[in-house]
């Protein structure tokens, strides 16, 4: 690791410090790593990319210091939330359509049938011939 690096990973570690301390100097002193980076003076990339372990850490301290959920896992939460619930809903939907199909399924072979005994099997009309028929019900 160079220089560069080192000295980027200081200004990060502080600026941890100073965020769980309350005393923000460069950022809105939210605990979240787009403050981090604002605080520590690097890009926002530099901490999702060169310095993962530090914004793990961040997070992690966030949880033990603050006794707070990290701003991006509460979202997820919420969206892991509406998105279970979104499933259920079509979940039930989809039950109830299929109890649908066969219903109408069933009432369309009856009338059917119907149409077939009140018209008479001779004068019933010519089925198409990848249409099969019911076997009339046996007495």
């Amino acid at each position: 690791m160079n220089q560069h690096d080192q000295e980027e990973r200081t200004r990060i570690r502080e600026a941890m410090d100073r965020l769980l301390a309350g005393k923000a100097v460069a950022s809105n002193g939210s605990l979240t790593v787009v403050a981090l980076a604002a605080e520590a003076g690097v890009h926002r990339m530099a901490l999702l990319k060169r310095h993962v372990d530090l914004k793990n850490e961040f997070y992690e301290r966030v949880r033990s210091e603050a006794h707070q959920v990290p701003e991006s896992e509460r979202r997820l939460r919420k969206s892991v939330v509406e998105l279970k619930t979104t499933i259920a809903n079509q979940n039930a939907e989809l039950k109830e359509l299929r109890a649908l199909v066969t219903l109408l399924t069933l009432a369309s072979a009856v009338l059917t049938q119907d149409k077939k005994a009140s018209m008479g099997q001779a004068q019933a009309p010519e089925l198409p011939e990848n249409v099969v028929p019911f076997r009339p019900p046996t007495a």
